[in-house]
Parts: C-alpha cells; sequence; structure tokens
C-alpha cells in the first residue's frame, strides 16, 4: 500500500550530489508535481548542483555545502526547525547525508531497504523503499515516487534555461553546422577514455560535417585534458572546457546532435534534454549509471572486466559491483565508437 492515498502537504528531498544523480531525481520530483502539483516541495542539495537546479519550478532549494559540516547541517537545522514535513525522501547513501537528517523533523524519513543501502542509513529511516529489482539509478529513484503513491509513469525533465543560455548555444557555431560535443573527463582519470582515441572521433565527426565542441569543468586536469585531444587532432575543435557554466553546458548539451562521454554528469545532462548520448562505459555497470534514454548507444566493456575481476556471472554479482583499473578503457576501441555515431547517421 502506497504510504499516501492524497496529495501530502509537504516533502524534503535529500539528494546532495552528483551531477548525474540530481538529473535523475528532477525526473522524479516533476513527477510527483505532475499528479500532486499541491505539494510543497523543498529539495536539500549541493552548492554545485544548486548552479544547475536553483530555479527548477515551484521546488524550495536549499543549498548544503559540504565543506561547512556540521556548522552548515546546524544552519540547514535552523532555517527547517518550525517545519514538519510529511515525508522525507533520503536519497543519499553517504554516512554524512544520514547524520544531515538528525535535525529534519519528518512524519515518514525514507531510505532504501537493507539490501541497497550503505553506510548505515537503514538506522535514520523508519521507511524503507521495498524495491529490489530496479537497476538504472532513475527507476530506484522513481520507486521512491511510487512507493508516496505516485501512478508508474515515463520519465520526463524540465531544467530551465535562459534565452542568454539558449543564445549561447545557438552562437557556438559560427557556420552553423550541427554540434558534436564531446565532454571526456569523467570524475576520476582512469574512467576516462583514451585521449588520442578521442581525438581520432572528434576528427571523424568534423569530417562528417559536424562542428566538433568540447565541453568540461574548469578543473585542471579537465582543459588539460581538452587541450591535449585538441593537440592530437588534424581537424579543429571549439574548446569550452571551462568556459561555461552549468546552464551554458546544459544548453550546449540541448542544442548538440550527438554527445560522446564516458560515465560522467554531461551524459546525464544531456539525457534531460533529449540528446543521443554515446555513452563509454567500462567501470560501472551501462544499465544503472548508463544514460537512461540511450541505452542502445552504449559502447560497454563493463560486463567482461566485472567478470573477469570478480570471477563471477554478472548475474550473480552485487548491483552496484565496479570494475577498478587505469587499463579497463583501452578495451574500447575507436570502430566500436564509429559505428554508434554512424548508426545516428544514416
Amino acid at each position: 500500500m502506497p504510504l499516501f492515498t492524497t496529495a501530502p502537504k509537504s516533502i524534503c528531498l535529500l539528494r546532495l550530489s552528483a551531477i548525474g544523480d540530481v538529473c535523475h531525481a528532477v525526473a522524479m520530483v516533476q513527477a510527483i508535481q505532475k499528479q500532486w502539483p499541491s505539494t510543497k516541495i523543498t529539495w536539500i542539495m549541493g552548492k554545485i548542483e544548486a548552479q544547475l537546479l536553483h530555479d527548477l519550478p515551484n521546488v524550495e532549494v536549499i543549498i548544503f555545502d559540504k565543506k561547512t559540516g556540521f556548522k552548515g547541517m546546524r544552519a540547514i537545522w535552523k532555517q527547517l526547525s518550525d517545519r514538519r514535513f510529511d515525508a522525507l525522501l533520503h536519497m543519499q547513501l553517504a554516512l554524512r547525508a544520514s547524520a544531515l537528517t538528525i535535525g529534519i523533523k519528518a512524519k515518514y524519513k525514507i531510505g532504501f531497504n537493507r539490501k541497497r543501502a550503505k553506510e548505515g542509513q537503514w538506522l535514520f529511516t523508519n521507511k524503507k523503499v521495498p524495491d529490489t529489482a530496479s537497476q538504472h539509478v532513475l527507476e530506484s529513484f522513481f520507486e521512491f515516487a511510487y512507493y508516496l503513491g505516485i501512478d508508474k509513469t515515463t520519465p520526463t525533465w524540465h531544467i530551465p534555461l535562459s534565452e542568454s543560455d539558449i543564445h549561447f548555444a545557438q552562437s557556438i557555431s559560427p557556420s552553423g553546422k550541427p554540434l558534436f560535443v564531446i565532454s571526456p573527463a569523467a570524475s576520476k582519470d582512469e574512467r576516462n577514455w583514451l585521449t588520442d582515441r578521442y581525438a581520432a572521433i572528434a576528427d571523424y565527426a568534423a569530417e562528417k560535417g559536424f562542428e566538433v565542441v568540447l565541453c568540461g569543468s574548469p578543473a585542471p586536469r579537465e582543459i588539460t585534458l581538452g587541450n591535449n585531444i585538441q593537440n592530437l587532432m588534424q581537424q579543429s575543435a571549439i574548446n569550452l572546457i571551462g568556459k561555461t557554466s552549468l546552464k551554458q553546458l546544459t544548453a550546449t548539451l540541448k542544442q548538440a546532435q550527438i554527445v560522446l562521454a564516458p560515465d560522467s554528469g554531461p551524459a546525464h545532462i544531456a539525457t534531460t534534454q533529449g540528446t543521443t548520448v554515446i555513452g563509454l562505459y567500462g567501470h560501472s555497470n551501462p544499465l544503472r549509471t548508463g544514460p537512461y534514454l540511450s541505452q542502445d548507444n552504449v559502447v560497454s566493456v563493463y560486463e567482461k572486466h566485472v567478470e573477469l575481476q570478480h570471477n563471477k556471472p554478472l548475474s550473480e554479482l552485487p548491483w552496484s559491483a565496479r570494475v577498478k583499473g587505469a587499463h579497463i578503457m583501452r578495451s574500447i576501441n575507436i570502430n566500436s565508437v564509429i559505428k554508434k555515431i554512424q548508426n545516428q547517421l544514416f
């Protein structure tokens, strides 16, 4: 039985990070809003994530900067001290996030079931989502909504973009060529594809008539990666790594015809914009963390390596089993990626 048969007055959502995961959560939040438009939603999220989602329609965003530690927690508890939510959706497994829930008052504090919860999350909740079957992270998030009482639905997204953000993206290609965006950096360098192979695909896309655009954050390692790709290219590319806000990046990904990326936030931002993503996966299960609307376009060597490393078939491994090693992404060859691009062209 669902927790609510009529719309609750208020829901608090705790999902602090990362960019890809909050993109999944947006679809769930907006599904709740569609069925229960009168429900007031408060979302506690990370500082970086709020740069993208601070203006979600009819969502109160409260920022928690993890660098502020306990002082930041106390500030949020003080801000919410006079409120009691009908439900708190505790959708972050980290112990820091669980500690943050202590000072948030709610009738129901809902978390993952013990099979999927980590770092003792089950100790901080009084209700557990029964789901153990969903594979993709987005689907596991939607189970929270279904547990509340939301009808089964297809994920959709609306992330507001300003006219200036849209104009920025539309002005990237002086010649008006379709954009082929490469967002080359994952959260860890070992999860990146090889630099020379990125350059080869960039050249291939340029030869096919695309305006090749490199995107990414201002992190020094990402800037270096982008410069190295450009230096290896025979054709030209527009390098926007470190030069866009998250909103401008989102508009750019929306403008693109194809996005090439490893397991990273931009792959999921592009999904929210309905853009085709060619995902490059080796360390994590694409059925769990791949671009949700582009599963057919994923190039994955995960299955082979995870079975080798764990010496078990994939069906017997945990939902979140990962692969380790700086050599893994070498198994993704250029021809496999070109075939995925060709599938989009013909």
